[in-house]
């Protein structure tokens, strides 16, 4: 097949010379079709490369119609075009295009995987990050098959991608369900949510079907602490759903017990939709520099950069600002964050350069403007770490792979191949490139061993103590009731310890003990004073590191909280921040993590040191503030809008008390439509573009 420097050396090719060697190439692509497997990559790489250059160049004009039949045949029949296209290959195209998707058309590997969940088979699906694995589960869902699905997602900036799509597609269908206090309805109904969420869902009923996407997270070998919450999580779904489908990239196996509950089909596939131009720049001596080359060259944007972690994202952002060579058209983006965070931060001057940010510190409603920014090439280099790898879609067409580390550990051959996954989109970029500042990991199979598909008498603790009665053999019955024991905890008690891990949740069980003797303030309840905040926080701080909810100590923890839920605007919360911040530029943003672990993490272990202060003070109750610190102390819709991509500052302008999600969705909508006062116009055609009619 045709090299990678061949389809270079075409570029330099024009009339019969360009068309004859074109020819050549179609002919052996026709003869290799024959010959090789149906999802060889140099074979479909090929499609989406001849797709790019006969568009490109008007010689090549007649090709259209063989270009057709090569696509036909290879199964990528959305590259057929209906215009140009003989007549069977316009009747494959029409019969695999779904009017209910805005006349989608389906490729060969999709179709196949479709037929086998219509056939009502639990299927397990590997393929490329480029397949279209979301346009899959769209399909499933237009078949009109399933009334009650359930959508398992790792992130909620990929909930809220989720969200928005299935909204335009299915709300007149479905109710889209994500948030605790939205209440479901009896018969058809999408719950959508990460595994935290759905864990504590008490109104699920009785399921069609349970999809998982990025299922390789049930696998503790990839290191994820999240991992556990979803297997419990998926485990409670599957023994609720009549079928289940999971989605993941790269994946060679998935290891079972023979005498696994549950049994499924898998389907490993390499069909890919874009190509995909290597270039090894490891060997450069000067990597900053060449970096800097490849990111402003316009060709290359929208570019992505994949960095090892937010600080080292945020250094990297910042050299590259000081380049003085503004690009894209992202001013207003960086006036607005110094208008509502605070002036001075690195991360408004990187913004006002062109330049955006996407770890995992970034508030999502700033985070899912910079991804939409970027796909529209108004920022056209995003920095990210691995939480944009992680499912998000972007119209990257460059993926640059500065770093080899993820938390200061190589990643492996699957996670590299995950992030070069990343470049080039269906429809905008045929051909995506991937510049490489180190050596890839070497080339290695990954298997998922999910703990809920193995002989669960050998599961973690953390899942047993999810695992319902009839599925409990006499050796596991033991395990929970020695686990039980061991904590003084009920069943109930010990599924809420078991968010923490056990082992941390036995230390702050010490924890409480040892502050009781020596006469802590942790027996409160209703709304604690800054002592008892305190007295709490110095517990936790002994389990947990303080830098892992983004401040120095259990004292700037506490302080932090205080000022957090004090009754006045999140703008002045941040302002208070931005006048009295004293530390360097690069941690500034560390207060933006502190916020992400009220959300998640913070509660969860406020709720353990409760459990156990409640069995030496029956009163003790945190319910009221724990309840509170999820949403920053904030009416939860506030919180609920900040996720869909409404930051607090713009909703608390239009809240009135009593109103509901869509109430107040509805009045941002029609304020940013009608030229209400209180937006400025780059804010009116952010919420137009975050708030979906």
């Amino acid at each position: 097949m045709m090299t990678q420097q061949g389809w270079d050396d075409l570029q330099f090719l024009a009339g019969d010379d360009l068309k004859s060697r074109v020819f050549s190439l179609i002919r052996d692509l026709a003869g290799a079709i024959q010959e090789r497997e149906v999802d060889d990559p140099d074979v479909t790489g090929s499609v989406p490369r001849l797709a790019k250059l006969i568009s490109e160049r008007k010689e090549l004009s007649s090709y259209r119609e063989i270009f057709g039949t090569l696509a036909r045949s290879t199964g990528l029949w959305n590259y057929i075009d209906t215009d140009t296209a003989d007549v069977r290959d316009e009747i494959i195209a029409e019969s695999v295009t779904v009017p209910a998707l805005g006349g989608v058309t389906l490729h060969r590997e999709q179709v196949a995987a479709l037929n086998t969940l219509l056939s009502g088979k639990n299927l397990i699906l590997s393929a490329p990050t480029s397949f279209g694995k979301s346009l899959l589960i769209d399909a499933l869902i237009a078949s009109g098959r399933y009334e009650r699905l359930a959508i398992v997602l790792p992130t909620i900036a990929l909930l809220d991608e989720f969200r928005r799509r299935l909204i335009t597609r299915f709300s007149e269908q479905y109710p889209i369900i994500m948030y605790h206090s939205e209440v479901a309805p009896a018969g058809n109904v999408i719950f959508l949510g990460t595994q935290e969420r759905l864990i504590n869902r008490t109104d699920l009923g009785r399921l069609d079907i349970a999809i998982v996407d990025e299922f390789y997270k049930l696998d503790p070998n990839r290191q994820d602490d999240r991992s556990m919450t979803l297997n419990a999580a998926v485990y409670q779904l599957l023994r609720r759903a009549n079928q289940f489908f999971f989605l993941g990239p790269n994946i060679e196996g998935v290891r079972f017990s023979t005498d696994s509950r549950w049994r499924f089909e898998f389907l490993r596939t390499r069909f890919s939709t874009v190509a995909v131009d290597t270039f090894d720049l490891a060997g450069v001596e000067n990597k900053e520099e060449r970096l800097a080359a490849e990111a402003f060259e316009e060709q290359n944007w929208p570019a992505l950069i994949f960095v090892s972690a937010p600080d080292r994202a945020n250094s990297l952002a910042e050299q590259l600002s000081e380049r003085d060579q503004s690009i894209g058209d992202s001013r207003e983006i960086s006036i607005w964050f110094d208008e509502n965070f605070g002036a001075g931060w690195t991360l408004s001057r990187v913004l006002a350069a062109g330049i955006g940010i996407h770890h995992g510190r970034i508030p999502r409603a700033l985070a899912s403007q910079f991804v939409r920014m970027f796909n529209s090439g108004n920022l056209p280099i995003l920095i990210c770490t691995s939480t944009l790898i992680e499912g998000v879609n972007t119209a990257a067409k460059s993926v640059l792979i500065y770093d080899k580390t993820i938390n200061k550990e190589d990643y492996d051959f699957f996670t590299f191949s995950n992030i070069r996954g990343r470049a080039g989109r269906l429809g905008q970029h045929h051909v995506g490139s991937v510049f490489l500042f180190n050596a890839p990991p070497p080339r290695s199979d990954v298997e998922v061993e999910p703990p809920l598909f193995g002989d669960l008498d050998e599961a973690p603790d953390e899942l047993v103590v999810h695992i319902s009665d009839e599925d409990l053999s006499p050796r596991l019955t033991d395990r929970r009731d020695d686990i039980a024991e061991r904590l003084n905890l009920s069943p109930e008690e010990l599924r809420i310890a078991s968010v923490v891990g056990l082992d941390q949740a036995i230390a702050l069980r010490q924890q409480v003990e040892a502050a009781a003797r020596n006469g802590a303030d942790i027996f409160w309840h209703g709304y604690p004073d800054y002592n008892q905040i305190g007295a709490v926080c110095e517990i936790i701080c002994r389990v947990r590191q303080s830098s892992s909810f983004g401040v120095f100590s259990h004292k700037q923890l506490t302080f932090y909280l205080n000022e957090l839920r004090k009754s006045r605007p999140i703008k002045n919360f941040f302002f208070w921040y931005t006048r009295t911040y004293k530390g360097q530029d690069s941690n500034q943003d560390n207060i933006f993590k502190f916020l992400r672990s009220c959300e998640y993490g913070l509660p969860q272990l406020f709720a353990v040191v409760e459990m156990f202060a409640k069995r030496k003070e029956a009163s003790t109750s945190y319910g009221l503030f724990t309840a509170e610190m999820p949403r920053w102390f904030r009416p939860e819709i506030l919180k609920n809008l900040d996720e869909q991509g409404v930051p607090v500052q713009i909703s608390e302008r239009f809240y009135l008390t009593g109103d509901t999600l869509a109430l107040l969705s509805k009045r941002i909508r029609s304020a940013a439509q009608t030229g209400d006062r209180r937006l400025n116009r780059f804010e009116a055609g952010w919420m137009l573009a975050a708030i979906p009619v």
